[in-house]
């Protein structure tokens, strides 16, 4: 069982729904990225998402946009993000952490390379934005042999059979989109998401993780409520953003927002 399924099984047995961050590495100093991963854990993130800068993020809004232009201005690697895993999984085995990206990095690198290293580096999922499940498959070969789990994102558009053909492609869980639009954008339709979520459910026993439009506690609470998982980005991003010429202040502001959120998903 991966770590991913393995924590999932973990909270479910705890009745305590998961909490999961998404942060770029490298933003917005390179030293900064395994002390804020760390810090994340400690405020109650129970998996991470790890943004691998890219230089057309075509998925996310201007705040995470920026956050890939800032680590980039840094020169931040593919390979030097996984040397960041690498160096959590020093102090941290148990904690999933999930790559987040788009796929010319990987493909530079090569789909066997990638998946021997970031097995190594301790990488336990892999969301690629740009590869449709239908162009997946040798990706997915190389990933599920060396037990990373494949996520993939499910729309608020998607079709039943789009949802039945992603849900066979995953692994770990689903990612559910709760917004239209890009990442950052929209308001949350909790009735929406609900409707979706039952409908999504009927393809698939894999947990069902909801992000996009999670910004506080109240909306995280929301969707603790009805999905296994709740995925914010933006919202931490933005603390990120706001204090980037006061480093220092960057993981107190960061896991403060964290921490209101896993009160409030815990009912405190």
């Amino acid at each position: 069982m991966s770590r991913i399924a393995t924590r999932f099984q973990q909270r479910q047995q705890q009745q305590r729904k998961l909490l999961i961050p998404f942060i770029t590495a490298g933003d917005p100093q390179p030293e900064l990225c395994v002390p804020l991963m760390h810090a994340l854990v400690e405020a109650g993130a129970d998996i991470l998402e790890l943004g691998v800068p890219f230089s057309d993020p075509m998925a996310d809004g201007p705040v995470i946009q920026r956050a890939s232009e800032r680590a980039l201005a840094h020169r931040v690697t593919l390979r030097q993000v996984l040397e960041m895993v690498r160096n959590f999984r020093q102090q941290d085995s148990d904690t999933p952490v999930i790559l987040m990206g788009y796929l010319n990095p990987v493909e530079i690198m090569g789909y066997s390379h990638f998946a021997e290293e970031a097995a190594a580096a301790g990488v336990d999922g892999v969301l690629t934005v740009d590869l449709p499940p239908e162009e997946a498959a040798p990706l997915l070969e190389r990933l599920r042999k060396h037990q990373i789990d494949p996520i993939f994102l499910l729309a608020p558009t998607s079709s039943e059979q789009r949802i039945q053909q992603i849900c066979d492609a995953a692994s770990g869980f689903v990612y559910y989109v709760s917004v239209k639009g890009i990442t950052g954008s929209g308001s949350l339709d909790i009735d929406a998401v609900t409707t979706k979520l039952e409908q999504i459910r009927s393809h698939t026993t894999l947990p069902l993780g909801v992000g996009f439009g999670i910004h506080d506690a109240a909306s995280a609470r929301a969707v603790a409520a009805v999905a296994d998982a709740v995925i914010v980005g933006s919202a931490l991003v933005r603390q990120i953003e706001a204090h980037t010429h006061e480093p220092h202040q960057i993981i107190p502001a960061v896991t403060a927002l964290l921490g209101t959120m896993r009160q409030a998903m815990d009912g405190n």
